[in-house]
């Protein structure tokens, strides 16, 4: 049942995210008689970085043998206007995610901005294959409830890497799991024998996310001197300027006009 299903889906992250809490009570900080040390211990905030750069490394063992080839695949066998519109159908199907979660943080404005683009490419965009929506100036609007627990000012809690999820954070993880329960897709599947069309639909969307990032991941493994620090780092700062809505982009090559590989509001595969 799809239900029962994201119930699972919610409780396996409440799981991760209490055992990092608890890990991060037992975690020893450096002493106080060096305030730097334990200002940068504070503000990497990644208490079970042994256990994370461990499923870090797993992450990109199953990149290397499955997700990157698949996703290679992917691209050499669909032409580049049809990964469009299937991105675009997927992002269309997400739009009420959009909506509810802007509403949340009482941002009336994207809220019917969100739901402006889901008329718009719901009928004239043919269920979002074509962005109709943006050249009636509805730019896409990226909401998530882990945003929103950041707008309510809820702490983004330790740093969790997630096996094949990737990035996450205590707040975020937690985020991730409501927002299946805030999507009427999750609802419409259920008792109709269809169940297996959202997990299709997730597949599909990491799948899609990863193809559009492999050079980017390339490059940054490359020229990194430490690719999880980076990949962390770089993550912190999608998040912060999703939360921000863009008031606070700095240099970071997720933050560009291109997919988000660190979007919580979808499923991502990748490191």
């Amino acid at each position: 049942m799809a239900n029962q299903a994201g119930l699972n889906f919610v409780l396996r992250f409440l799981m991760v995210g209490f055992i990092g809490v608890a890990l991060a009570g037992c975690a020893t900080p450096p002493p106080d008689e060096d305030p730097d040390a334990v200002a940068a211990w504070e503000q990497i905030n990644d208490p079970i970085e042994p256990l994370n750069r461990s499923i870090f490394d797993l992450n990109l063992t199953l990149d290397g043998v499955l997700f990157r080839p698949v996703a290679e695949a992917y691209r050499w066998l669909f032409p580049e206007f049809l990964r469009d519109a299937i991105q675009g159908v997927l992002s269309n199907a997400g739009e009420p995610n959009n909506i509810i979660n802007a509403i949340l943080q009482a941002d009336v404005s994207r809220g019917g901005q969100a739901l402006g683009r889901l008329a718009v490419n719901s009928t004239l965009g043919i269920a979002g294959m074509i962005d109709v929506a943006s050249e009636f100036g509805l730019t896409p609007v990226d909401e998530d409830f882990g945003q929103t627990l950041a707008v309510w000012g809820v702490g983004d809690g330790a740093y969790l890497m997630l096996p094949v999820l990737g990035p996450s954070s205590v707040r975020d993880g937690i985020g991730r799991g409501v927002d299946i329960f805030l999507n009427p897709l999750t609802y419409l599947f259920t008792n109709t024998d269809t169940e297996y069309v959202g997990a299709i639909m997730s597949v599909t969307d990491g799948l899609d996310q990863r193809s559009r990032n492999i050079e980017v991941l390339d490059d940054i493994e490359r020229t990194s001197v430490d690719f999880y620090a980076a990949i962390r780092s770089l993550y912190r700062q999608a998040r912060q300027d999703l939360i921000y809505n863009g008031e606070t982009t700095g240099s970071n090559p997720f933050l560009s006009d291109g997919p988000d590989l660190f979007d919580d509001s979808e499923l991502s595969y990748a490191q």
